[in-house]
């Protein structure tokens, strides 16, 4: 007998588009007609795998074998608070990176890509990269953005680096809105990586970063406005990110903005103190 959602716990099918890998994945969601505990497996693992506690109680919520086959994800986010707690010496606990790094692979097996990217950080702090890139890989391939920005910094720091891996993988971090990223990726655009420079991109994701308070890209930003590159120059739009960098406690941001009203008494400096474009 076909197992039917729990009462009141109905989920449209647009609530978990923007959870799945792509769209053959929502086509199969689609053709459950509505009967969510027919997901196959592997498709309810990469809805879940980057999930929070909140959304993997919900989650959990939605039938009795979304429940029962999410309890491995729960029990992961379990070992990866415990890990949190090892790592930095919280919750009552002393510091102990050893139990952190086994509570954090605990969590990764039971296939939570959070706990695969502390992993990861872990496993790169004490040296060994191989690992830590492995796990990153993991994440990365199930959709976590975290695990793609870093997957794609252990590229561009490799030997030899693997720049264009490197900005495949910010890219698809930067489309999920991950600001690391889009700040990678606009510094491998600005600065080539081994391919023709793009300023009009890397503007873009500059901006992008920006606007999502990166302090860094902030700072950036000012820079393009400065001097035109790679957008319209715009002395009251530089002086404007000059300012929000600086008030972030950017210490290049600080000393250029201080300059810059340093210098308003001067003719010449009067466009950058008073925003004229």
């Amino acid at each position: 007998m076909k197992q039917k959602t729990w009462p009141g716990r109905q989920y449209r099918q647009s609530t978990f588009k923007f959870w799945l890998s792509s769209e053959a994945d929502f086509r199969q969601l689609r053709s459950s007609d509505g009967d969510f505990s027919t997901l196959p497996s592997d498709i309810l693992t990469k809805i879940a795998a980057s999930f929070t506690l909140p959304h993997l109680q919900t989650a959990s919520l939605v039938c009795k074998s979304w429940s029962e086959g999410l309890r491995p994800l729960r029990e992961a986010l379990l070992f990866l608070k415990w890990g949190k707690r090892f790592k930095h010496g919280r919750g009552g606990v002393r510091p102990n990176l050893d139990k952190a790094l086994d509570s954090f692979l605990k969590g990764a097996v039971r296939g939570s890509t959070l706990a695969m990217v502390d992993a990861g950080l872990l496993y790169w702090e004490i040296g060994k990269k191989d690992k830590a890139i492995a796990l990153y890989k993991k994440a990365a391939v199930l959709g976590d953005p975290s695990g793609q920005c870093n997957l794609g910094l252990s590229y561009l720091q490799a030997e030899p680096s693997k720049r264009k891996e490197a900005v495949k993988w910010l890219f698809q971090a930067s489309k999920s809105g991950h600001v690391r990223a889009q700040y990678q990726l606009a510094l491998c655009l600005h600065q080539g990586c081994g391919f023709d420079r793009h300023l009009h991109e890397a503007a873009r994701w500059y901006l992008k970063a920006a606007e999502g308070g990166y302090v860094r890209a902030m700072y950036r930003v000012a820079l393009c406005y400065s001097v035109g590159e790679g957008l319209a120059q715009s002395h009251r739009q530089a002086r404007k990110w000059m300012k929000r960098a600086a008030d972030r406690g950017h210490s290049k941001a600080q000393y250029e903005h201080g300059l810059g009203l340093f210098s308003c008494d001067s003719e010449k400096n009067k466009d950058w103190c008073f925003g004229q474009i």
